[in-house]
């Protein structure tokens, strides 16, 4: 039905629909499913999303090398307070993304969104965003399918792997994808909705993924709260009316030309940035130490 942002473009255009529903319609082609199905399904990974981004708010769940226990708690504690430079709003989206990944790390269940690396910046931004809006739920599933339509097509054009593609595929992605769903849920054109997605791709463009003992801990967490307030960046610039004006499609190019261009050092291996500092090679030799003991 499409291949690229252009063809989601142009078909929106020639039927007078928004992207929403040219996704589900693509979803229910490829799967056979009915509508009802779709929307089903989507609630149910939509309720995954809800306790992984709620679970480690009361404390920490204890993680392999602990190295980001207890981050989400002392983040939503601190986003109740009056004294915050972000506001509550902001601090409540950082924390609900470490709390995903507080999830994720300790093996608990988690909607990889697009990856388990980067599971924390889709539900932290779209259920702060509910929160904070008393939206209906149904809003926010639509937001959810728009934003894994995004996600389909770098898919196919590009990768959200951290191994091929660093980081900026991984949290990258993540944070365009969400960036795309915020602009929607405040009302926003597909044009706004492309260059929120678009300005979340250059404002990380590079970005290594370099996992301090390979564990998907730091600053893979750190990550996903940076990205899930860049998304809700991007999706303000664009609401304010700036139109990236490089095309999507170019974007999504550009990325994965640079990720090819990324070292092997730099693509989750944790040979290289701050995986490879001294630090990071300590903390590395004393987990492997305690998990040996």
């Amino acid at each position: 039905m499409y291949s690229c942002f252009a063809d989601v473009e142009r078909l929106c255009a020639e039927r007078g629909i928004e992207p929403v529903q040219l996704f589900v319609e693509n979803e229910m082609r490829l799967t056979g499913r009915t509508e009802r199905e779709v929307y089903d399904r989507m609630d149910a990974r939509l309720t995954i999303m809800e306790d992984a981004a709620n679970r480690a708010l009361s404390g920490p769940l204890g993680s392999v090398g602990g190295l980001i226990d207890g981050l989400a708690q002392a983040q939503w504690r601190y986003a109740q307070g009056a004294r915050t430079l972000c506001g509550a709003f902001l601090n409540r989206v950082m924390a609900r993304a470490l709390s995903c990944s507080e999830v994720n790390a300790s093996m608990g269940r988690i909607c990889a969104a697009p990856t388990a690396g980067s599971c924390g910046i889709l539900p932290a931004v779209l259920l702060t965003m509910q929160e904070q809006y008393a939206l209906p739920r149904r809003s926010v599933l639509d937001a959810l399918l728009t934003a894994s339509g995004f996600g389909a097509v770098v898919m196919k054009n590009a990768t959200v792997a951290g191994a091929e593609g660093g980081c900026q595929a991984e949290c990258g992605v993540a944070g365009a994808m969400a960036a795309a769903a915020a602009v929607q849920l405040r009302g926003g054109s597909l044009a706004q909705m492309l260059s929120a997605f678009s300005l979340v791709l250059v404002n990380c463009m590079g970005l290594v993924c370099d996992p301090v003992a390979g564990l998907v801990q730091v600053p893979c967490a750190q990550r996903n709260a940076s990205q899930a307030v860049g998304a809700l960046l991007a999706a303000d610039m664009a609401l304010s009316g700036q139109l990236f004006p490089i095309p999507a499609d170019q974007v999504v190019e550009a990325m994965a030309r640079v990720g090819r261009q990324l070292p092997i050092e730099l693509k989750e291996t944790a040979q290289g940035g701050i995986a490879a500092t001294r630090r990071g090679r300590e903390i590395a030799r004393e987990i492997l130490h305690r998990e040996r003991a």
